[in-house]
């Protein structure tokens, strides 16, 4: 293992003491709890760019964090560094995910800014690390799941300024401080945060030509997409429309990560980082070389252009966000409502009036979920 690596042992410990267990290392009791909790279950029926009920084969949230710790684990082991760690970020990072996608984020960020502009809105990856360490209720002795400080370190992957702050009064030595003095994560979270782009990036397209939103055609304009399929092509001049794509993606895939142990390899030579912390104390150091780095915003662009904001996903995505304003309107007027659908879980002996609150409920239903509550509570129905 690389002496920059996590290592469990040196673990700067948990938010309550728990005894060792005897079978594994703390890393692997924080990946275990993520797999068997609610919000990782509920996963499988979130989406990703298309709807739950929108077809069997689309990717969903759970599929997706499946398929990034793969990536983050071969990754991991050509480098040396801790897969356990890689693993457990992987499978966690998007917990606090909202039914919906980026549309159910952005319309529960608005309605929360809305009822109160102090409070801080909404964004999954500060809502992750409130799954984890507040509203999952598993345990006799606290709430959450009580995870290492380095694996809830790589659940925090985004932070404003503004909630950094807040949550460094309430924890000081947490994990939020790193975004007030500029520190970097480990190199297992930092590496979590690629594969997650690598993950994305690919399976978008599949789901894309899948849905038949994309084409071919349209997906050769791009260079690094049309690298890998022109290979293809050459390598197997007969090969036509799904396994072409599949062959390029994979192509596409293997190069990324690839390109990403070398480029990290090269920066560790140079950097030689002899701790976590020394790599905290540095600049970046997991990364794609400089070309891979330039052929990535271009696919980037065109997935959000030719994609994200396709008309078809944007009329679901404003039907959503329809469902999550009016459903987070519905509740606060009446927290009685609140667990009336039977299927979500009201978090026991707190408050359900306040915002916040409401919010947490929302953002841990499932799209299907949230589309029947809708219903239940507005007498309409916005999707087929």
């Amino acid at each position: 293992m690389h002496a920059a690596a996590s290592r469990p042992e040196l673990t700067r410990g948990r938010r309550h003491a728990q005894a060792a267990d005897p079978a594994r290392n703390e890393f692997q009791r924080d990946r275990d709890r993520i797999v068997h909790s609610t919000a990782f279950r509920r996963l499988v029926y979130k989406t990703q760019v298309f709807l739950n009920h929108e077809g069997d084969l689309f990717r969903t949230r759970l599929t997706h964090s499946l398929e990034v710790a793969q990536i983050a684990r071969s990754i991991a082991r050509s480098l040396g560094l801790n897969e356990d760690l890689v693993e457990t970020i992987s499978l966690a990072h998007d917990l606090g995910h909202t039914p919906f996608g980026h549309a159910g984020q952005d319309a529960l960020n608005e309605v929360l800014l809305q009822w109160d502009p102090a409070c801080g809105g909404f964004e999954h990856n500060l809502q992750s690390l409130r799954v984890v360490d507040e509203l999952e209720e598993r345990y006799a002795d606290f709430d959450g799941l009580n995870l290492t400080w380095e694996t809830r370190e790589g659940i925090l992957k985004h932070c404003s300024r503004a909630t950094a702050r807040r949550l460094q009064a309430a924890e000081p030595d947490g994990p939020a401080g790193r975004f007030l003095d500029g520190r970097q994560p480990s190199l297992e979270a930092q590496l979590c945060n690629l594969a997650d782009e690598i993950a994305y990036n690919a399976h978008d397209i599949d789901d894309g030509v899948r849905s038949g939103l994309l084409t071919m055609e349209q997906l050769c304009a791009v260079p690094m997409f049309e690298r890998f399929h022109a290979a293809a092509r050459a390598q197997h001049p007969q090969l036509a429309g799904r396994r072409l794509l599949y062959e390029t993606i994979r192509r596409m895939l293997s190069a990324q990560i690839y390109d990403v142990s070398d480029a990290t390899a090269a920066a560790l030579r140079e950097l030689a980082p002899a701790s976590p912390d020394d790599v905290r104390a540095s600049r970046p150091i997991v990364r794609f070389g400089d070309d891979m780095a330039r052929q990535g915003p271009p696919l980037k662009k065109f997935l959000r252009d030719q994609l994200y904001r396709h008309p078809q996903v944007d009329e679901m995505t404003t039907r959503a966000r329809q469902v999550v304003r009016e459903l987070f309107g519905a509740y606060l007027d009446d927290p009685s409502q609140l667990g009336g659908g039977g299927a979500a879980d009201v978090p026991s002996g707190r408050a359900r009036s306040t915002g916040r609150e409401v919010a947490d409920y929302i953002a841990g239903m499932t799209d299907r979920f949230a589309i029947r509550e809708h219903e239940r509570l507005t007498g309409r129905r916005l999707f087929a």
